[in-house]
């Protein structure tokens, strides 16, 4: 499973993976508990590896927020999004100290952890954007 299958679909709690296209919008599959259901076509749906995170040089995409996240836990869970506002906002800071404190808010941070927990308990060691992982072999091929 890579990050570019996974989506957000605005409104729904949680995170989902694309499993086909259907008639009438996507079939998706929630990480949480793997039930399956079809998202219509009218649904805002965005894929992880086009959000990102405002910081004071620019954006960086959210994978990239991922990996600094990753590497500051050492790969394992982080704080949990359910924290009071100081403690989320200090814990943010630590492995983002650039970010954009007008244009971030918290329900950005409780996003940004959340949907990470949700991954590291799916297994995700890797956040990727689409492209990243290729060898020089590789991209000379294509």
């Amino acid at each position: 499973m890579e990050l570019k299958e996974i989506l957000a679909i605005s409104g729904q709690p949680g995170l989902y993976r694309y499993v086909a296209q259907s008639t009438r919008g996507v079939i998706v599959e929630s990480l949480t508990d793997g039930k399956r259901t079809n998202v219509s076509g009218h649904a805002k749906v965005s894929a992880l590896t086009e959000i990102s995170m405002f910081t004071e040089e620019g954006d960086i995409p959210l994978a990239e927020v991922f990996t600094r996240l990753y590497d500051h836990t050492g790969g394992k869970r982080a704080i949990d999004s359910r924290e009071e506002g100081e403690k989320l906002r200090t814990a943010f800071a630590e492995f983002l100290p650039e970010y954009d404190r007008q244009r971030v808010h918290l329900s950005d941070m409780k996003k940004c952890f959340a949907w990470y927990n949700l991954l590291i308990d799916a297994g995700f060691t890797k956040f990727e954007l689409p492209g990243e992982g290729e060898t020089e072999e590789t991209q000379e091929k294509a």
